[in-house]
């Protein structure tokens, strides 16, 4: 980044916690309708860095949630650091897959996703081989189009069209997840479990958010609390 473009490093109120999340939404969406347009003209590797690009988009909103509720000012400098992280927003993309594969509770998603720290760097590692050519290994150049094909890119883009979809956020939304989550930051997990129920709860209860077919109880081991 540019010394010229200031990034901003300070708290955030719900308000602009909520336009941001807003924004990268609708961001990441667009991107993904640049990216199938690219695949449709036969640009596959560059259809699958754009679509890697949406999905590091939508991986804003959880980093976003967790400035909310930051507690001091280290809280709110490792966000930001999240933020502007090319592998921190990208950690969502194996989600898909873990679900697909079995993983349908908190529980499992969270031990899964702290193992795969290596397949994060793999996808920026990925998003990069699409863009530009290099000299790589043992004297290898690598070049785009020999290396992300057709099969290649339509994963990545299935994956982007399940984390980059259209969605509305509301200061509401997010003042209610400070009121539950930030008194809990940082305590036992199953208090925090109790609290995100809390929060489901009243986000349905003022029409915020609806159950899927799994339930959001069960997701997070309700029984367990």
């Amino acid at each position: 980044m540019s010394k010229n473009l200031k990034q901003w490093k300070n708290t955030l109120n719900s308000e602009q916690i909520a336009h941001g999340m807003n924004v990268a939404t609708a961001n990441a969406v667009r991107l993904l309708k640049d990216a199938e347009l690219l695949f449709q003209a036969g640009s596959f590797p560059t259809a699958c860095s754009i679509a890697i690009l949406a999905i590091e988009e939508a991986g804003k909103i959880s980093i976003l949630r967790e400035l909310s509720v930051a507690r001091d000012g280290k809280d709110v400098k490792e966000a930001w650091r999240s933020y502007r992280s090319h592998t921190h927003k990208n950690v969502l993309w194996m989600f898909p897959s873990l679900v697909q594969s079995g993983n349908k509770t908190l529980d499992s998603l969270s031990k899964q996703l702290e193992r795969g720290s290596e397949a994060t760097v793999i996808l920026d590692d990925l998003k990069q081989i699409g863009f530009y050519t290099d000299c790589l290994g043992n004297r290898n150049w690598s070049v785009p189009d020999e290396i992300i094909d057709k099969s290649a890119a339509t994963d990545i883009l299935e994956i982007a069209r399940i984390l980059c979809s259209e969605r509305t956020y509301s200061k509401k939304e997010v003042d209610l997840w400070v009121k539950h989550m930030k008194p809990v930051k940082g305590c036992a997990v199953e208090i925090e479990k109790q609290a995100l129920n809390n929060w489901f709860i009243e986000m349905q209860a003022n029409d915020l958010i609806k159950e899927h077919s799994i339930k959001f109880s069960d997701f997070i081991g309700e029984n367990e609390l």
